[in-house]
């Protein structure tokens, strides 16, 4: 054998265990399918779902509000088409204004 090769494994027969417990940290820590990066990206992920779950929480809370009322009180119906399907009683007139704006044409050219 030569002199390169003897020190090569007397390098790997001497630290054996440091090189095995960190190839397998390695492969625990990044290629695993458990691996500290997709519990990372999971945990982000649960933080977002948290956050969608209030936000829907929050959405059923008021449509059920608004459900009860509508239940509950005619002119509550009355408001709600008016709002959402712009219907309108006989004697008023409807308004739709609307945020879109058009886009200004150069007339000068």
């Amino acid at each position: 054998m030569s002199k390169v090769t003897r020190n090569i494994l007397g390098f790997l027969s001497r630290f054996k265990f440091a090189i095995t417990i960190f190839l397998g940290l390695l492969l625990v820590g990044v290629v695993d399918e458990n691996s500290f990066i997709k519990l990372i990206s999971y945990h982000y992920q649960i933080e977002d779902l948290k956050t969608n779950i209030k936000q829907y929480d929050a959405q059923y809370k008021d449509d059920t509000n608004k459900l009860r009322a509508m239940k509950c009180d005619p002119k509550a119906i009355a408001r709600i088409a008016r709002e959402r399907y712009f219907m309108k009683a006989d004697n008023e007139d409807i308004f739709v204004l609307s945020d879109d704006e058009a886009p200004i044409e150069d007339t000068q050219k």
